[in-house]
């Protein structure tokens, strides 16, 4: 599956132009042309913008069909939850690429951390 074209069909699935989805997303139109084309391949923050546009989970992007079982458990944020959109759904989306590059100890220094702010 070449990704241009799936995010293409998804696209115009919802009768979206590539305008619509520049202002959604804050790329530029000529790029997402670009991809769609096949003549650029997009980074793993850009489908995330793209899939955001879309209104469409990350999977749905390469996956055709029901969710996955591992998926299905997922909820996807409510419109008023913290991270759900805009620059906090940035700041989470930054927040866990990060945390997949530290070691499980750092992880749960992390999280412990977090706990003790919260508290306060």
């Amino acid at each position: 599956m070449v990704i241009g074209n799936r995010l293409k069909e998804m696209r115009e699935s919802k009768n979206l132009s590539q305008g619509d989805i520049e202002k959604r997303s804050g790329l530029l139109r000529c790029y997402i042309s670009r991809v769609e084309n096949g003549h650029t391949v997009p980074s793993v923050e850009t489908l995330e913008k793209m899939a955001r546009a879309l209104e469409e989970p990350m999977y749905r992007l390469f996956y055709d069909g029901e969710a996955p079982a591992s998926l299905r458990k997922l909820k996807p944020p409510k419109e008023d939850e913290f991270g759900s959109k805009g620059a906090e759904a940035d700041y989470l989306s930054k927040l866990r690429r990060l945390l997949a590059k530290m070691e499980p100890d750092d992880q749960k220094l992390v999280l412990h951390m977090a706990q003790k702010v919260a508290r306060d």
